[in-house]
């Protein structure tokens, strides 16, 4: 029994629903209640009340972070034949309570050496005492060992830091430079990781084949069916020897067998490849500085003496010291458990890997990795465990436990009419004898007799129990998240995927998801005029060209590198940035010469709320220029003068409208503006100490403008063809962005957000200022006619989100930054970009967007919708396979004492539907027509309208065919040259045969539920061609050469032609089927209305 269902000890559960949630009983019967688009009417809001049943334990619509009490509550009310293994992509909840107190314990062990540490370094204070640090020793090509290195990070220890001189010291012994780097070839790398490590941990090995062949035993009813089989064997071989007794035994243990292995491999397959993704979410990308380059690489590949740059939302990689930082303030959570922000400087240089960077940015100088981290440690300890529930899985399994109960009650009542029929002589062999004759019929015969009897009744449990329904959604979801990866999208989430096809609306950001994220300078004004072309020197005079040269340099988070070889010159950082940076290499910036000759004081980073940066920098001479970059229009209020194209400071009064015009002019034509401007400051009005300095605020009035220029960022190709299939689907687009609303207008009606300038009125486009000063109750009004807001922060983002969702939509949201992490975490779907994207944003998402391609967000709404479609599918063919298995066998047990379709049979039946069908249903890759529909309800009914009618109709059929069979058949096949037994045994192989050829034919039915053609793009789905094509070879091989075993005999050519045919029926079936009309409310909610008002009435 695993872990997960080790839930019998909580009783009295509350009942704990997720948001917005309204009920139905087991999954079966639900509704919508949130109407696709705000504009429809939403009725019947008082019958929705009479739907709601609190005490449903599957109705959980939101598993993302659900409480642990709502998911042991589902778990206790499953009827589960094999807990193992439908409980196996579950979250072990008792996993997780370990998983939580070893990090807890790691934490402590770790705060006590700190505290030990601590209280050490105060007695020697106290004691004016200094501690002796041994001197670093020399191992190998490098001054100081592997074992001091650790040592150093653990303790954290500042006096030993200052015994190697410092960091700068730490680096030389490290042979790295603190500017440049390790020179990084690959033989340096190799040394590094051969004396201190690689960035590594050993990992916990997943679950072998042989684990997932032993979970498949488990299931109660497979134990029972060898233990019959046991005896049964036993019984055969003491009757009628070993040559002829083996076989009803032995047969039964080999259909057994065979769903063992089956199971087992479909299983082991499904979880490597949730291995394989798990492997893909560790492996982050980061820039490090290699003999003066900044160069990408995994995070497994950081070695010691690395120098990597941090900015805000980086992940620290490894253990090490900063080197130089501006206002670098960490969030330590992860690893001591506090959601405390520490503040880093040259006192408190250790930087502690896993942790994050929750502002401002600096450099590290990498001192351990891997499993000589603490992080490294942790993360060796603990499991990664890919358990999580998702909402379709939850009802799937109330679906199974519905079904199972049904199954259950039947078998039971097969299993008494049998023995009753048994005992009191009704029941014959095939030869006409009375099989129990009271006083006469041996103890072995009469045990035999009852074993085969009890072994059909458990056999229909097997059948009648989908304990495969619940694991199809894995299935699919497993098969759609390695497809995903293809489409750009990496999975974080499970639940997701599958959400994403409810999904109602997209806020989606401007830059490098609509956009390219390719940024030029193309417009730039200075000296108060405007540079044709942009990178026009003439027009500039040299005091305007130092100060915007040294304002670029100085207040850039970016890096230039110039080639000593004369090749081409390499500028990094983020988009904007570089598009700045290139701007001033053409107009003659000497990077690293401006860096040298004057001293950075003071960073105020740029700022997503303020939408600026800036920088206070002591010059050659001691004086101070503070140089502030941002939004245009924010940075052009603050300043009072400009610099003319003389290089004289004027009055920017008169110039003002001027400047607003040109950028009102760039924006309309879609173009991001960036002003660049500075002030001079006096050097003693500046604070001296560190701690001073760290509070004081730059001033950022009076300031005398530099250049505004205008950065294009094309609009990506195929957005606006992606925007129109969204809106076709019934998703709505909202545009969020920071930039000004006139540049985001201009975008929006390039992608097609805004249909027309005439929809270019509030509250259609708003600023995130005006949006965020209304009311909530005004907010969640407005929310929904939003279709792009300007000037918005990352808190407004989270309000319209909150907003959204509070107004029934399902919502989905891009983010990139830091600060974009509460929207991600808030919204149905987060999702964050894979290239700009922050690991703070990353680790707070659901889903990655590997290449930030808004094309990309719309291929998960289409992979979100298959999902769904999947398993609908899946569920319209097993459910028929159910109800005519079921219904053949007891109208046949009843009316006859006897089964057409015996124990091995049921078996065979069981793989086809469960396993097999899984296989060749849930994996069908999404199509166009998925994109023509509204988006689904969280609360649709699983099993629609329109699968009833199609489920109904071939159930008929085949249980109307097989019973006709079952009762004539002896009639219609009777031969007189066939002895009666003979004639018999080919009416049950018949009615078997036909049977399981019902159901491969109805296979290609249940993958087009709606539409007329079934077979469209059918030759495309190879796994499902060689699922079909494989059981039909196996069907052949059973009734042709394994009769034995299943008691069946060979049928000659006129009897396979029959088979095929009553097979062949239901396909035109299907289509005169699919002219039935169906009432538009669903028959679940129709009926449970009738019932809720008639209980109402009754109590009343």
């Amino acid at each position: 029994m695993s872990n997960n269902n080790n839930n019998n000890s909580v009783t009295n559960m509350t009942s704990s629903t997720s948001r917005g949630s309204t009920s139905s009983s087991n999954g079966l019967l639900t509704v919508t209640i949130a109407s696709t688009h705000p504009d429809e009417p939403t009725t019947n809001q008082d019958d929705d009340d009479l739907l709601v049943d609190p005490d449903d334990p599957f109705d959980i619509t939101h598993t993302k972070n659900a409480p642990p009490e709502t998911l042991k509550r589902w778990r206790q009310a499953a009827f589960v034949l094999n807990a193992s293994r439908r409980f196996r992509y579950t979250l072990d909840l008792k996993k997780e309570e370990e998983k939580e107190q070893k990090k807890s314990m790691i934490r402590a062990h770790a705060q006590v050496i700190r505290a030990a540490l601590l209280f050490r370094l105060a007695g020697e204070r106290e004691l004016v005492t200094s501690a002796s640090v041994a001197s670093p020793t020399p191992v190998g090509d490098y001054g100081v060992g592997l074992e001091q290195l650790v040592s150093m990070s653990k303790n954290q220890n500042p006096s030993v830091l200052q015994q190697y001189g410092g960091v700068k010291g730490l680096s030389d012994l490290l042979k790295s430079n603190m500017d440049k780097g390790i020179s990084g070839d690959d033989v340096d790398v190799s040394k590094r990781k051969n004396a201190f490590g690689t960035n590594t941990y050993p990992r916990k090995k997943g679950k072998s084949f042989w684990r997932f062949l032993w979970e498949s035993w488990q299931d109660l009813t497979l134990i029972i069916l060898i233990i019959a089989a046991v005896v049964s064997l036993v019984l055969g071989i003491k009757t009628e020897g070993l040559e002829e007794g083996w076989y009803d035994g032995g047969s039964i243990a080999f259909a057994v067998l065979l769903v063992i292995v089956v199971t087992a491999v479909s299983d082991y397959r499904q979880s490597l490849q949730f291995q394989n993704l798990n492997a893909e979410k560790q492996n982050i990308q980061l820039e490090v500085i290699r003999g003066g380059r900044t160069v990408k690489i995994s995070i497994f590949e950081i070695v010691v003496g690395d120098l990597v740059p941090l900015k805000i939302g980086d992940q620290v990689p490894a253990d090490g010291v900063l080197i130089s930082g501006h206002s670098l303030s960490i969030d330590e959570s992860s690893m001591t458990g506090e959601s405390k922000i520490v503040h880093k400087d040259q006192k408190s240089p250790f930087l502690m890997s896993g942790c994050k960077v929750a502002d401002g940015f600096g450099s590290m100088l990498i001192t351990g990795v891997g499993i000589n981290t603490e992080w490294g440690l942790l993360m060796a300890s603990i499991s990664e465990d890919t358990g999580e529930e998702t909402p379709l899985q939850v009802r799937l399994n109330g679906v199974a436990t519905f079904i199972g109960i049904v199954g259950l009650t039947v078998a039971a009542a097969v299993l008494a009419v049998l023995l009753g029929r048994y005992f009191s002589g009704h029941t014959k062999d095939l030869d006409g004898n009375v099989q129990f004759v009271g006083g006469k019929t041996s103890i072995s015969d009469a045990v035999d007799g009852v074993i085969k009897i009890f072994t059909i009744a458990v056999t229909i449990v097997v059948v009648a129990v989908p304990e495969g329904l619940p694991l199809a959604v894995t299935l699919t979801l497993a098969y759609s998240m390695r497809k995903m990866m293809a489409d750009k999208a990496l999975v974080r989430r499970l639940s997701a995927c599958e959400t994403m096809g409810s999904a109602t609306t997209i806020c989606s950001d401007k830059t490098g998801t609509l956009t390219l994220n390719q940024m030029t300078v193309v417009e730039a004004y200075a000296g108060g005029k405007k540079l044709n072309p942009p990178d026009d020197l003439s027009k500039l005079h040299p005091e305007v060209l130092s100060l915007i040269n040294e304002g670029i340099a100085q207040n850039t988070t970016g890096n230039v590198f110039m080639s000593k070889d004369g090749g081409e010159t390499e500028v990094s950082g983020s988009p904007t940035e570089k598009a700045i940076l290139s701007w001033a290499v053409k107009l003659g910036m000497n990077f690293d010469l401006i860096r040298s000759t004057s001293k950075i004081l003071h960073v105020f980073p740029f700022n997503s709320e303020k939408k600026r940066g800036g920088v206070a920098v002591k010059l050659v001479d001691s004086g101070v220029h503070i140089h502030w970059k941002g939004a245009a229009e924010i940075v052009l209020g603050t300043c009072t003068q400009y610099l003319d194209s003389n290089g004289q400071r004027q009055s920017i009064e008169e110039e003002k409208a001027f400047f607003k015009k040109a950028i009102d002019d760039m924006a309309a034509r879609s173009l991001r503006c960036v002003a660049i401007a500075y002030r001079s400051y006096e050097l003693d009005k500046i604070p001296s100490n560190e701690e001073d300095l760290d509070k004081w605020s730059l001033p950022e009035h009076e300031l005398v403008l530099l250049s505004i220029v205008g950065i294009k960022d094309p609009c990506r190709p195929g957005v606006k063809d992606a925007v129109e299939v969204c809106t076709r689907a019934g998703v709505k687009v909202r545009m969020v962005t920071g930039d000004n609303l006139q540049t985001a207008k201009a975008i929006a009606l390039e992608c097609g957000i805004l249909a027309s300038i005439e929809d270019a009125v509030e509250p259609n486009i708003i600023e995130g200022k005006t949006f965020r000063e209304l009311s909530e109750k005004d907010r969640e009004q407005v929310a929904k006619k939003i279709t792009v807001m300007g000037r918005s922060s990352p808190n407004d983002k989270l309000l319209l989100v909150q907003a959204l969702r509070k107004s029934g939509e399902v919502v989905a949201v891009t983010g990139d930054g830091t600060n974009d992490a509460p929207a991600l975490h808030e919204a149905d779907i987060g999702l964050s970009m894979g290239i700009q994207g922050t690991e703070v944003a990353k680790e707070s998402s659901d889903i990655i967007i590997l290449d930030d391609n808004f094309a990309s967000v719309v291929k998960v709404v289409r992979w979100g919708r298959s999902v769904y479609a999947n398993i609908q599918k899946f569920i319209q063919f097993q459910l028929t396979v159910n109800v005519a298995a079921l219904v053949i066998n007891v109208v046949a047990a009843v009316s006859s004492g006897d089964v057409p379709l015996n124990a091995v049979q049921l078996l065979w039946v069981n793989l086809i539907m469960d396993t097999l069908g899984a296989l060749a249903l849930a994996t069908e890759p999404p199509t166009d027509s998925l994109m023509h529909r509204s988006p689904v309800g969280r609360r649709e009914p699983l099993i629609t309208n329109i699968m009833w009618r199609n489920l109904v109709v071939q159930a008929v059929y085949q249980v109307a065919v097989l019973l006709v069979l079952n009762f004539a058949g002896e009639s219609i096949l009777h031969n007189n040259q066939d002895s009666k037994t003979h004639t018999l045994q080919v009416k049950n192989t018949l009615i078997f045969n036909a049977f399981v050829l019902c159901q491969i034919f109805n296979e290609f039915n249940a993958r087009k539920p709606e539409e007329m053609n079934v077979f469209t793009g059918v030759t495309k789905n190879r796994l499902f061609m060689g699922i079909v094509g494989m059981t039909f070879i196996l069907q052949i091989i059973i009734i042709e050469f394994l009769g034995k075993f299943t008691t069946t005999v060979k049928l000659d050519w006129k009897q396979w032609l029959a088979s095929l045919c009553i097979g062949l029926v239901s396909w035109p079936l299907a289509i005169v089927g699919k002219l039935i009309p169906v009432p538009k409310t669903p028959l679940s909610r129709t009926f449970l209305r009738a019932f809720r008002r008639l209980k109402k009435t009754r109590t009343a």
